[in-house]
């Protein structure tokens, strides 16, 4: 099945909100479809299944008014209210550096040769806060595929729209516009990296970074980047917005690491959103599958 625009999709084939909201019913309404999914997916997004059945969804109200997105406010409810006419229609996306098949694609285009798939992430915040969040998209390792990078391609950067008449964050200089992001190229390619275009069900809204992001769940969320325009394969590792910003205080890895603490404040434990109680931070964010892409690697000095 090919990706379909929610608009174009029936109501009768979205899965309800309070679907959604009911772990047991929806791990049941997803059962027909589980075998479709790769691992990663729904049943595998957690450690244990005593644990997944555990963790509550954090309700579609919350995922889309508690928001960092600062090119349109510092503060967790201005995208919310700024990004109400964001435009994202039309929408390009370039594909450069090193690969077979560079291209500029529209929106349409872009996304067309890909499945849909429905996946339940965990995202951790560097400022200790965390939410349970039913994406949808394709792995990003898909879109790699099709590209065909070179031997010279040892990273992926991605670039947000840098658009200040929309973007009211980015005529105050809070960072170096555009945001810019990257990977190294085996971190993109795993399957857990997920390139989406909704969320619940639904098209992406503004404030979540519509209408194209990053989903990394074992990164901290400042490197799943929004609004996507540009995918760059390089040979050096780019130099990222947050780490142009404070390099003593944000590294290119981002790894979640309740062992690193951020030089003002812990990661040892944090806040689900809607909870009051906090809970201790998971390595990888629970995500251990992963820990074999750090083998050898001082996660302290590479943080």
């Amino acid at each position: 099945m090919l990706i379909r625009r929610a608009s174009d999709i029936p109501s009768s084939e979205i899965t309800p909100e309070s679907v959604y909201m009911n772990r047991r019913a929806f791990m049941g309404a997803a059962a027909g479809v589980a075998a479709a999914l790769v691992p990663g997916s729904l049943a595998a997004c957690d450690a244990e299944a005593a644990q997944q059945e555990q963790e509550k969804l954090t309700p579609y109200e919350d995922v889309t008014q508690y928001n960092n997105f600062y090119e349109f406010g510092v503060d967790k409810d201005d995208p919310a209210r700024n990004a109400k006419n964001f435009r994202t229609r039309p929408w390009s996306v370039a594909v450069e550096g090193h690969v077979a098949k560079p291209a500029t694609y529209d929106l349409e285009d872009f996304l067309q040769p890909h499945k849909l798939e429905d996946r339940v992430y965990r995202l951790r915040c560097v400022e200790a806060w965390s939410m349970v969040i039913p994406w949808r998209g394709f792995p990003l390792r898909d879109l790699i595929n099709r590209v065909e990078p070179t031997s010279k391609a040892k990273y992926v950067e991605f670039v947000t729209l840098h658009d200040p008449k929309q973007m009211p964050g980015q005529r105050v200089g809070i960072l170096s516009w555009p945001y810019v992001e990257g990977l190294r190229l085996d971190e993109a390619m795993h399957p857990l990296t997920l390139l989406a275009t909704g969320l619940y069900g639904r098209d992406l809204p503004n404030q979540n970074g519509a209408p194209l992001r990053l989903v990394v769940p074992w990164k901290y969320g400042f490197k799943s980047i929004k609004s996507i325009v540009k995918i760059r394969f390089v040979e050096n590792q780019p130099t990222t917005a947050w780490m142009r910003a404070a390099p003593d205080e944000y590294g290119f890895y981002a790894n979640v690491n309740p062992n690193v603490d951020h030089p003002r404040w812990s990661q040892k434990k944090e806040r689900r959103i809607g909870e009051f109680r906090r809970r201790d931070t998971l390595m990888f964010n629970g995500y251990m599958e992963v820990a074999s892409l750090y083998s050898g690697m001082d996660l302290r000095r590479y943080f």
